[in-house]
C-alpha cells in the first residue's frame, strides 16, 4: 500500500501551538449580567435532559453539554465558550408574570402565555419531542392547560417544527386551536423546506454540526442555541395571517400588536407588543449575537438596511413602553433602558454592516476583498450581543455584496471557470504534482497558516480523493481552523469537513423522510410547483401531456401541463381534450406524496377516479427524480 492510501487517523487532534496562543490572545467579554439572565427566573428542569421519541431514540441531550462548566479548553475559541455556557442553561423559566420560556432543549425557545382560558405557544421549537416536553414540562409546574393559540414568528423550521407536540390538526381544523403567522408564511416555508430542503438540510450539517458528537474537540454550541434535535419536523398551517403591521389581536384574553418585517432574519417574519405585559417578542431579529445575513447552509440574502429599519421602526413604536424584551432565542432583557440600549445597537450593527461594505463596493473593491478590509468598531465587539457567534462578518459582507451585485465581481476570469474538479486536476498540475503541493502545504501547515492549507489541499483532495494524505492534511487544517473561529457555524463547518474527510459521507437515505411531516399542509400548487423540480428532464424528450384534476374535498380543479420538458400547473382551468382526468381528494394525493399509498391502490379502492389514458398520468410520475441529501462537499 502506498503512502498516498494510508488509512487516515480518524480521532479529532488537539490544538496545536498556534492554535493555542491565537486563543489565548482573544478577547473575551467580561460582562456577567448574561449569566445573570439567562439564569432568571428558573422555575425547573427536565429530570432526564436527554430526551427521547417513542422509540426510544434521544431527540435531544442537553446533560451532554456538561463538559462546558469547566474552563475553556484550547480546543474551542474562549469567547465562544462564554456563549456555548450560556446556551447550555436548560430549564422552564418565568420570563414576567403570566409569561414563561424553555430553553436550552432545542436551539430555539418556545414560550408560554397564559390566556385567559389555556396557553398561548410561540414558536413551537423544531421537532414534535422537544415541543412536547416542554408543554409536559410547563403543564408540570405551572397547571395544566390547552393550548389554545399557537404564533409562528416566521418560516424558519426551529420555529414551527414541533406544532404537533403541541396541537394537533384536528384541534386546529375544529377552532379549538388557532393557529397566527406572518403574511406569506406558507409559502416561504415550503419554497426553504421542500423545494430547497434536500439540499439545504444537507448543508445544513454543516452549519449546525448535526454529525458530530458533543465534546471540546467536536461539537460545543450553534451560537443560537445549543443543539438541533434529531428528527423530522411538522407543520400545521395557518389560520390566520397578519398582513399589516399595527394589526392588533385578542388571543385568548391577551392584546398582541404586531409588526411585519419581511425580508429580514426571514422572507417571512413580524415582531409584535404584548401592552398589558409591556413584553416585546422580536422574533429572531433581535438575538444575543450578530446575525447571519445568509446562512451558510443557503437561503435568500437577508435585507440588511430593512432589517436595521425595522429595528428602529419597533423601537418607535413600542420603545417607550417596553419593559421586556425577548427573543425566539437566547434568554431575555429586563428593564426599559436596557431594552433600548439593546434594540439600538442591534439596529446599528446591521446598518453599519450594511453601509460600510456598499462603500467599499462603490470603491471598486471585491467582497473577498472587503471582508478583509473590514473590521467590526470597538462598540459592537464590547457587547457580546453583536459578536459574531451565529453570524460573522466576513460572511455577512459577502451577502451584502451578493444583495446588490450577485456573486459575480465582474472580473471576466471569474465568469465560467472551470468546476471544481476539473480546476482542481490544473492547478495539481501547475503547481508541480500532488507531492510537490503536499510538500508545500505542510510547510504552510507547520507556519500556522491553516487558511492557506484548507484552500490549497482541497483542490488535491478535488483532484486526487484517494489521496490519504491529502485528506490527513486538508482534515488537520479545517480542525484547527474550526478551533480558533468565534462563529459557532464556521466552527462546525470547519470541524464537519475535518469529520467528513477522515470518516466519509455519512449515509442520510433520501430527502422523502424530512418533507412528510411539511407536506400535509401543502398548497396545490405548491404540490405541483415540487413535482415541477423533481421532473427528469431528459427522460420526457418530445413529449406532451396534459392532465385535468378535479380535487373533491377542497372542490378545486387545476390542469397539470408537460410542455417542453417541464411540467406546469394553471388553477381554475378544464382541457376538454386533456390525455387524462384525475379525481381525488387533496388529502389523498398528499398521502401520495408521502408514499403511504399508490394511485393504482386507491383506484382500486375506488377513492380516485381516472378517466382517460392513465398512462399520461404515469409520464409524469414515472419520470419524478429522487433526491439523496448524503452528497459530498468536501470531497468530489
Amino acid at each position: 500500500m502506498s503512502a498516498k492510501d494510508a488509512l487516515i487517523s480518524t480521532a479529532p487532534k488537539p490544538a496545536t501551538t498556534r492554535t493555542v496562543s491565537a486563543n489565548h490572545s482573544v478577547s473575551v467579554p467580561r460582562d456577567d449580567s448574561d449569566f445573570e439572565r439567562a439564569r432568571r427566573g428558573l422555575v425547573a428542569r427536565h429530570p432526564d435532559p436527554a430526551l427521547r421519541d417513542s422509540r426510544g431514540r434521544i431527540v435531544s441531550d442537553a446533560g451532554a453539554y456538561e463538559f462546558l462548566r469547566a474552563n475553556p479548553p484550547a480546543t474551542v475559541n474562549p469567547s465562544l465558550w462564554r456563549q456555548a455556557q450560556l446556551n447550555a442553561e436548560h430549564g422552564l423559566f418565568e420570563v414576567v408574570d403570566g409569561m414563561w420560556q424553555v430553553r436550552g432543549y432545542d436551539i430555539s425557545n418556545i414560550t408560554f402565555i397564559k390566556g385567559a382560558t389555556g396557553w398561548i405557544v410561540i414558536d413551537p421549537l423544531t421537532h414534535e419531542v422537544t415541543a412536547g416536553e416542554a408543554l409536559r414540562l410547563a403543564n408540570e409546574h405551572l397547571g395544566e392547560r390547552p393550548v389554545v393559540a399557537v404564533i409562528y414568528t416566521h418560516s424558519h423550521v426551529d420555529h414551527f417544527g414541533g406544532v404537533l407536540g403541541v396541537t394537533n390538526q384536528e384541534d386546529v381544523d375544529a377552532g379549538r386551536c388557532q393557529v397566527i403567522a406572518p403574511e406569506g408564511f406558507l409559502r416561504e416555508t415550503v419554497g426553504e423546506n421542500i423545494i430547497a430542503g434536500p439540499v439545504m438540510g444537507r448543508r445544513a450539517m454543516y452549519q449546525f454540526g448535526a454529525g458530530l458528537p458533543a465534546g471540546d474537540r467536536q461539537h460545543v454550541d450553534c451560537g443560537l442555541g445549543k443543539m438541533t434535535p434529531t428528527g423530522a419536523p411538522g407543520l400545521i398551517a395557518p389560520t390566520h395571517e397578519i398582513t399589516r403591521t399595527g394589526e392588533e389581536m385578542i388571543v385568548d384574553g391577551v392584546r398582541i400588536v404586531f409588526q411585519l418585517t419581511p425580508e429580514t432574519e426571514a422572507p417571512a417574519e413580524m415582531n409584535f407588543f404584548f401592552p398589558d405585559l409591556k413584553s416585546l417578542c422580536m422574533a429572531e431579529n433581535c438575538c444575543h449575537t450578530m446575525h447571519n445575513l445568509v446562512p451558510i447552509r443557503g437561503a435568500q440574502v437577508r435585507d440588511a438596511l430593512k432589517w436595521s429599519k425595522y429595528i428602529n421602526e419597533v423601537i418607535e413604536l413600542f420603545g417607550a413602553d417596553a419593559e421586556l424584551v425577548f427573543a425566539s432565542h437566547h434568554w431575555p432583557r429586563w428593564g426599559r433602558d436596557d431594552v433600548h440600549d439593546f434594540l439600538v445597537l442591534q439596529r446599528d450593527l446591521y446598518k453599519w454592516i450594511h453601509d460600510q461594505t456598499m462603500r467599499q463596493a462603490n470603491h471598486g473593491h471585491t467582497a473577498p476583498e472587503i471582508a478583509a478590509m473590514l473590521e467590526l468598531p470597538e462598540d459592537f465587539l464590547a457587547s457580546s450581543h453583536t459578536r459574531g457567534y451565529y453570524g460573522d462578518l466576513v460572511h455577512n459582507v459577502k451577502a451584502v455584496y451578493q444583495r446588490y451585485l450577485s456573486w459575480y465581481d465582474a472580473n471576466p476570469a471569474h465568469l465560467n471557470p472551470h468546476p471544481p474538479v476539473e480546476a482542481a486536476k490544473r492547478y495539481v498540475d501547475f503547481m508541480g504534482g500532488g507531492d510537490a503541493v503536499l510538500k508545500k502545504a505542510q510547510a504552510a501547515f507547520d507556519d500556522g497558516d491553516y487558511r492557506w492549507v484548507a484552500e490549497v489541499v482541497n483542490h488535491l483532495v478535488f483532484a486526487e480523493p484517494t489521496n490519504s494524505i491529502a485528506r490527513e492534511l486538508q482534515a488537520d487544517a479545517l480542525e484547527q481552523l474550526g478551533y480558533q473561529t468565534e462563529s459557532s457555524t464556521f466552527r462546525n463547518a470547519y470541524l464537519t469537513g475535518a469529520h467528513e474527510l477522515r470518516h466519509g459521507v455519512p449515509n442520510l437515505g433520501d430527502a422523502r423522510a424530512r418533507g412528510k411531516g411539511m407536506i400535509r399542509a401543502m398548497t396545490i400548487e405548491q404540490i405541483f410547483d415540487t413535482l415541477g423540480i423533481r421532473l427528469i428532464s431528459e427522460n420526457v424528450k418530445n413529449v406532451r401531456a396534459v392532465i385535468n384534476w378535479h380535487f373533491t374535498d377542497i372542490n378545486e380543479r387545476w390542469v397539470l401541463e408537460l410542455s417542453h420538458h417541464t411540467l406546469h400547473a394553471t388553477q381554475n382551468k378544464v382541457v376538454d381534450n386533456a390525455d387524462v382526468t384525475v379525481t381525488i381528494a387533496r388529502t389523498m394525493i398528499l398521502s401520495i406524496m408521502n408514499q403511504e399509498t399508490t394511485f393504482m391502490d386507491q383506484v382500486q379502492a375506488g377513492t380516485v377516479t381516472i378517466d382517460g389514458d392513465a398512462a399520461a398520468l404515469l409520464t409524469v410520475f414515472g419520470n419524478l427524480d429522487l433526491f439523496l441529501p448524503g452528497f459530498a462537499i468536501v470531497e468530489p
